[in-house]
């Protein structure tokens, strides 16, 4: 090659600058390191010079031995080698892994400097040329404006639209659908697998970033998109369905392959909240979570409206009852709760039906209210110009039931009574009540331990179950105590005849010392028994109890107990400190039935609005004959509550009663 006068002169400029280096290097010889050893071979010359005598004086002087690079380190191990390229593999998975989670471009471009620098380090120890830095993004000049136009509205996040704009937007991807030829609220889907099933299915398989290839069919999921994350050609989706949650996974590349514009119309169309159906294989992704890696996907139903924010969303409790629908999608615990209870009834069903019970309807109108002391919702029929009640209580149609030749009967059914409203009380509830010929009590005792019992087996892992602050045995048999021997463990000297009147002053001062309310309103001594165990007792009873045999007075159904004058064969089931069940030997005496309706109607007449009046087409019934029969009445909305450690009564009814929202 010929060398010019130019290009010499600036190879000696070069060389001298080299030189110079060289020279302070060699006048600090204790700042040299085993990184940088340089040699005369090193300062190459551009243009083939050969090396000054300058150069190989320095080299001389500090013993700089021969390398074959031009500032190159000397030989790095193989373990330092090893142990970068080890710190490259653990940060990119590490990136690969943020990316996945949704990381933004800000907060993911410190970990993709570091990379580069453990790059750049690999390099520099193996002897390569390091990667060059990533390009700046040169931005774009804003073309000038053009005199009186419009400065074009700025796109709006979702965070930031009224609840009419983001109405308006959802339904504008709806109408783009349909101008695309695309149904954006489906006819049918076929999904072949739950989110459940899925999680089964694939329990202790797959490798962390193994696909499963070689199944047998494609899955095909379907449910509600309650997340979106989006990264250029990958997205990341989790779905709901009825059974819990599966991430998708959507690439462009894959979707493509059936599709072009698959990928693209995804971004365009959906939003959470959306119904989605998607086909694929199953994966796990390098985090290990189980994914399903879509071929394709469809739109079932476009929702027009968000779901709740999902940290400050749908969590008063009065948005909750008015909104259950949107509480259920966004609340697990919620759907649960309420899987539980169809468990539960569905149960209890299939347990009396497997003993010979039958379930008959009875009517829900009635002409005057009986079966319970309640007061009663009152309605009226135009055509046949009558007053009627909603039922209060299904019992005195089942025992018509029992009279007519059933001997085993019961009804699920909705009860209505117009009373107050409370964490355990709503006007309108779930009851089961059942009729069994030739039985008492004790038998209903028996039957309400193995009713619920059974009933906690399907929804509860062991019989021992939490509520509250407190745990619950549900183990048999259950604790049984008559009313006044309880009302003596609070009340020592509460030791009065029921039956002799002269002792009622005598019991009202004992209640009122031992402070239970209104018991100067107490007209007998059955009466102030019963105030004081629902003031001093009843909240105590935490444990499943039978508290058996009440005061004649306060059970107008019941049948006489046959030792004990003035008691009945009555009892209730407490547990959490209040009433699960009651159940009767019913009475089955006509003319004893009678004089105590005739009580009932005279405290109606008085003014007591939860008293009956006497029912003679029962009355008539009862004179055909009813066998002897015990019956029972279990409160389903409080034994879910129990069984599904819910706090409120409204936590348990899908849609309770509100008033109108203000």
């Amino acid at each position: 090659m010929k060398l010019t006068s130019d290009s010499i002169s600036s190879s000696r400029r070069q060389t001298k600058v080299m030189v110079s280096t060289l020279l302070l290097a060699a006048l600090r010889p204790a700042t040299r390191t085993a990184a940088f050893s340089f040699s005369t071979r090193s300062i190459i010359t551009p243009n083939n010079l050969r090396p000054t005598a300058a150069t190989s004086l320095i080299a001389s002087r500090n013993n700089i031995g021969y390398t074959s690079h031009l500032f190159s380190t000397t030989e790095a191990s193989a373990e330092e080698v090893a142990t970068v390229e080890e710190q490259i593999v653990t940060k990119g998975n590490q990136i690969r892994v943020l990316k996945e989670d949704g990381i933004s471009k800000e907060d993911l471009a410190p970990h993709v400097a570091e990379l580069l620098t453990l790059k750049a380090k690999l390099a520099e120890l193996s002897g390569e040329t390091p990667p060059p830095p990533p390009k700046q993004e040169k931005k774009k000049k804003n073309p000038p404006k053009k005199k009186g136009a419009a400065t074009p509205a700025a796109k709006k996040d979702e965070s930031e639209m009224s609840i009419n704009e983001l109405r308006d937007s959802r339904l504008g991807k709806a109408t783009a659908m349909r101008d695309a030829g695309v149904e954006p609220y489906a006819y049918v889907y076929d999904p072949n697998r739950t989110a459940a099933q899925l999680a089964n299915e694939y329990d202790g398989k797959l490798e962390p970033g193994e696909e499963d290839v070689d199944a047998a069919e494609e899955i095909a999921v379907a449910g509600r998109i309650m997340a979106r994350r989006v990264f250029g050609k990958l997205a990341f989706y989790t779905l709901q369905d009825e059974t819990g949650t599966i991430q998708l996974q959507f690439d462009k590349k894959r979707l493509g392959e059936r599709d072009a514009d698959s990928f693209k119309n995804l971004k365009a169309w959906t939003d959470s909240g959306d119904i989605i159906g998607a086909k694929g294989t199953i994966r796990r992704t390098d985090k290990g979570e189980l994914t399903l890696y879509a071929k394709e996907w469809t739109m079932l139903t476009k929702s027009a409206l968000p779901l709740p924010d999902k940290y400050h969303g749908l969590t008063d409790i009065s948005k909750r009852y008015r909104n259950r629908h949107l509480d259920l999608i966004v609340n697990p615990s919620v759907r649960d709760t309420f899987y539980k209870r169809a468990k539960i009834t569905s149960s209890l069903r299939r347990q009396l039906d497997d003993k010979g019970f039958l379930e008959i309807e009875t009517p829900v109108l009635h002409t005057q209210p009986g079966g319970a002391e309640a007061k009663p919702f009152e309605t009226y029929h135009n055509t046949m110009d009558m007053d009627l009640t909603l039922r209060i209580a299904t019992e005195l149609h089942l025992k018509r039931l029992i009279i007519g030749g059933f001997p085993r009967v019961y009804e699920v059914g909705r009860i209505f009574r117009n009373e107050g409203i409370s964490t355990r009380h709503n006007p309108e509830f779930t009851s089961v009540e059942l009729y069994q010929a030739y039985a008492d009590y004790s038998d209903m005792m028996d039957l309400t331990e193995e009713l619920v019992c059974g009933m906690a087996s399907e929804v509860c892992d062991s019989m021992t179950i939490p509520y509250g602050e407190n745990t619950i045995n549900l183990e048999r048999p259950w604790r049984r105590v008559t009313m006044h021997d309880i009302v003596k463990e609070e009340i020592p000297d509460f030791d009065f005849d029921l039956n002799d009147p002269s002792t009622l002053d005598a019991a009202k001062a004992v209640a009122s010392a031992a402070g239970v309310p209104d018991v100067h309103k107490c007209t007998s001594v059955g009466y102030v028994l019963n105030a004081c165990f629902e003031e001093l007792c009843e909240p105590k009873l935490m444990q499943p109890t039978f508290v058996i045999d009440y005061p004649v007075e306060v059970s107008p159904l019941s049948k006489p107990h046959r030792t004990k004058e003035g008691i009945v064969e009555r009892f209730e089931l407490f547990a959490t400190g209040r009433e699960m069940a009651n159940s009767f030997s019913e009475l089955t005496d006509p003319v004893d039935q009678r004089e105590r309706f005739e009580a009932q109607a005279a405290k109606k007449a008085a003014g007591d609005e939860e008293a009956c009046d006497v029912d003679e087409e029962f009355l008539s019934a009862l004179e055909q004959g009813m066998p002897p029969t015990g019956g029972l009445g279990i409160g389903i909305d409080r034994l879910v509550m129990l069984l599904t450690n819910s706090p409120s009564i409204r936590d348990v009814i899908a849609f309770p009663l509100l008033k109108p929202d203000a």
